[in-house]
């Protein structure tokens, strides 16, 4: 394979998505494996793809600072909804997210039942759209990317389950118009989830995880002609999977009582 001037001028922003979704998504993921919320981050970027349906079916630029803020307070109000649930109900939590996920879900389709190009639409919520990352798009998403890493940083555990809810609403919210749902969740729990056994390094091992997943994923797309952000799933997946092992004897010996 042969890469041209044309061929690197896409993936090199694709790549550069890919960092920047890998950069915020390790450490917030490994917070979502230790509450055993795993499934938050598809309901939550649901919500916000069901904000930038709605922005788009009042007739706002897909691009627009309106869509952004649709989708944000989407995602912020079922960010706040899940905090509430989650002290209210906390055995059934897991639960509830799916529920939610299922809602948001469901209502794109009513929303999109009347639209021409509807299928698209949803597609693009699914597996999103990271050949066409533009730079200004980028710059925009790596400052909020940038406010996301000095929070929580800066104070982690104690920004309190208010506060890590309202944090992940605003990274999912730039994620899912950058990647697409499907990158959001793959990014987000399986680099953490392949080197949950680590007792050193395990930060900066599922970074490099992350990264070789979408550099993978990207060559593979391009040689094979396939779509990327589906290939970019498997080559995390596969990524994470080879380097599973080597963690065996890192493994976190039980405490005893």
């Amino acid at each position: 394979m042969t890469l041209t001037a044309l061929d690197l001028s896409i993936l090199l922003p694709a790549f550069a998505a890919g960092l920047l979704v890998t950069a915020t998504h390790v450490p917030l993921g490994m917070q979502v494996l230790s509450r055993g919320i795993v499934f938050i981050d598809l309901a939550i970027a649901q919500i916000a793809g069901c904000g930038v349906i709605l922005a788009d079916r009042f007739g706002f630029p897909a691009q627009g600072i309106a869509v952004q803020v649709a989708a944000f307070l989407a995602a912020l109000a079922g960010a706040l909804l899940l905090t509430w649930t989650e002290k209210a109900w906390p055995d059934v939590q897991e639960a509830v997210i799916g529920v939610v996920f299922a809602l948001g879900a469901t209502a794109s389709l009513l929303l999109l039942a009347s639209n021409p190009h509807g299928s698209e639409h949803l597609r693009d919520l699914l597996v999103g759209q990271i050949l066409w990352a533009e730079p200004s798009r980028l710059a925009w998403t790596a400052l909020v990317y940038a406010v996301v890493l000095a929070a929580w940083f800066g104070w982690g555990e104690k920004l309190g389950r208010v506060g890590f809810y309202v944090l992940f609403a605003l990274n999912v919210t730039a994620s899912v118009q950058l990647v697409g749902l499907y990158l959001v969740f793959a990014s987000l729990i399986v680099p953490p989830l392949a080197t949950r056994r680590m007792r050193r390094a395990r930060l900066a091992a599922s970074w490099v995880l992350g990264v070789i997943g979408y550099a993978a994923g990207l060559a593979l797309s391009t040689a094979f002609d396939l779509p990327t952000g589906a290939v970019i799933v498997w080559t995390l997946a596969v990524a994470g999977l080879a380097w599973y092992p080597f963690t065996k004897a890192e493994s976190v010996p039980k405490t005893a009582h």
